[in-house]
């Protein structure tokens, strides 16, 4: 197994600094869009991006809410182990709402299909949207594409991309692991 890093910290900043931008310029003062953080990784990147927005962008109506999908997976009876479920936290409403998911990588697209039908439960918004850290763009088993993407990559066969975040892991970091042996 190896690893090459995609992005360092210094990287990552300056990336989530340009989604905070887009994000201003699509929903201007968010009085009507709410941001939700996909359990369990997503919530990272949606409490960092809501940070900069609110402190050096000065965005004040925030809302942020995060979103457990483990339930409404299509693959969560398939495995031997045991899931355990996040918290979901959504305590606005999302009727008639810009909705942006939040998720840290968008890899087969079933998380957000899952996540799609999760925020049912809670009202129908009126747009949903997609923010995504990395886009692994030639994995996809569903048609679902990110509004937002921080970088596009081209993993391949066994190699998985992991993201690390400073509040979890000690580092803000992305990796590019190769999982097949060295030979």
């Amino acid at each position: 197994m190896s690893q090459k890093i995609l992005l360092n910290s210094k990287e990552i900043g300056i990336i989530l600094h340009r989604l905070a931008c887009q994000l201003i310029e699509k929903h201007l003062d968010f009085s009507n869009t709410v941001l939700i953080g996909i359990q369990p990784r997503g919530i990272y990147l949606a409490e960092r991006l809501t940070s900069i927005l609110r402190d050096e962008y000065e965005v004040k109506n925030i809302e942020l809410g995060y979103l457990d999908i483990t339930f409404y997976r299509d693959d969560f009876r398939r495995s031997e182990k045991i899931l355990e479920a996040n918290k979901t936290n959504i305590d606005f409403v999302v009727e008639n709402k810009k909705v942006v998911f939040i998720d840290d990588v968008l890899y087969t697209g079933r998380s957000i299909r899952a996540a799609l039908t999760a925020i049912q439960s809670f009202g129908r918004p009126d747009e949903i949207e997609l923010l995504v850290l990395i886009d692994r763009r030639f994995s996809r088993h569903l048609p679902i594409q990110p509004n937002y993407r921080g970088r596009q990559v081209d993993a391949i066969n066994k190699e998985k991309v992991k993201v690390n975040w400073l509040e979890n892991d000690g580092e803000d970091m992305i990796y590019l692991i190769n999982q097949e042996k060295d030979n």
